[in-house]
């Protein structure tokens, strides 16, 4: 699928200027699909498959699977969550939100911005080769849905409950490390329900962080690959 054709996919594709936005000129904003809040299977039978696989097809997610997976990574699943922030499906310390998820697709880099549940264009083209996932390359480079978890330090600054540890660096990292955990867990066990295959491994970071032109406290982590199971 080209990028003219995914975009003819999702409901609606804006290019908003920045003083309507927020955002800088000419920036490509993809709605999604308004997410299900049922479906799958239960959560015990998500644990019980829940499990890592590699071997992963090509073949492309519907729209709504992909903003239903969007939804259960790092959506929001209440308008009012601590301090008055919406709140998301994984928890993270003083409500800070550090994770940002980045989705490598065929088309491009898209951020996924949770509040309006949409995506921000970064850069158009197939990327997916740039990952580097440590000699298994061709899960990720084929696969429909690459995550990046990227922490941005910057926004503990703006937690609206400032405890010592968010000024700590070395807390900071373990913070940022276990709301990774928590989210790659919620994108597990989501693939577990859907009948999806899905491996959390390591990324080529410098390469990434140059690709997503990231500023000094944004820090690329980890990589998620998720898709169909392709046939043994």
């Amino acid at each position: 699928m080209n990028r003219r054709t995914f975009v003819k996919t999702l409901p609606a594709v804006t290019v908003l200027a920045g003083m309507a936005s927020g955002l800088p000129q000419d920036v490509q904003l993809v709605t999604l699909v308004k997410p299900e809040s049922d479906g799958g299977t239960s959560v015990l039978a998500a644990l019980r498959a829940r499990r890592t696989n590699r071997n992963i097809s090509e073949k492309s997610l519907p729209p709504q699977m992909l903003s239903n997976l969007l939804w259960a990574a790092f959506g929001v699943n209440r308008e009012s969550g601590p301090h008055e922030i919406p709140g998301r499906t994984a928890a993270t310390a003083s409500n800070s939100q550090e994770i940002d998820l980045y989705v490598v697709l065929p088309e491009g880099i898209y951020l996924y911005d949770a509040v309006p549940h949409r995506l921000v264009s970064v850069i158009t083209g197939d990327l997916r080769a740039k990952l580097g996932a440590h000699g298994r390359r061709n899960a990720a480079v084929k696969a429909p849905v690459n995550l990046v978890f990227v922490a941005d330090i910057a926004k503990y600054k703006k937690a609206p409950f400032q405890e010592p540890g968010l000024r700590d660096p070395e807390i900071q990292k373990s913070y940022y490390n276990i709301a990774t955990g928590l989210i790659a867990g919620n994108v597990y066990l989501f693939a577990a329900s859907q009948g999806l295959a899905a491996w959390f491994h390591n990324c080529d970071k410098e390469t990434l962080a140059t690709i997503l032109n990231l500023r000094p406290e944004q820090r690329v982590l980890y990589a998620q690959t998720v898709g169909y199971p392709a046939e043994s």
